[in-house]
């Protein structure tokens, strides 16, 4: 893993939390996205090499309003870049970590992503990240 890609945080509104996040940070959002795949709208916002991604459920049945009934608004998951994400994922498996899906899917912000279930990493979501060619 080559560094921190990104938090992601759950939010109930990106039209709220932007204005709060832009303060917070002192920075704008460069980039709202939608990932409908993912039932998620994402804004961004970037934080020195690392960024912080706000994620909206798009509809009710995503994981994000699923993760916002059960625990409301607050850190979703950590983000880590990886060169190559199919071998960071086959290490991983090889380490005794739990893949959500064991092929990487299209994400926000031009990226290919991977998740690691929760139950493997001591209770965190962790998303791998690939940039896309």
């Amino acid at each position: 893993m080559n560094k921190i890609e990104h938090l992601g945080i759950a939010v109930e509104s990106l039209e709220a939390s932007i204005p709060v996040y832009e303060k917070l940070l002192n920075t704008k959002c460069y980039k709202i996205e939608e990932v409908a795949s993912e039932g998620v709208k994402t804004a961004f916002f970037a934080i020195g090499d690392s960024k912080i991604e706000l994620l909206e459920a798009s509809n009710p049945e995503s994981p994000i309003a699923r993760f916002l009934d059960r625990k409301g608004k607050g850190i979703h998951h950590i983000a880590y870049d990886v060169t190559d994400i199919e071998k960071e994922m086959e290490r991983l498996v090889a380490e005794g970590f739990e893949l959500i899906s064991m092929t990487p899917k299209d994400g926000a912000d031009n990226k290919r992503i991977a998740f690691l279930h929760p139950k493997s990493t001591d209770g965190v979501l962790v998303e791998l990240c690939q940039e896309k060619s």
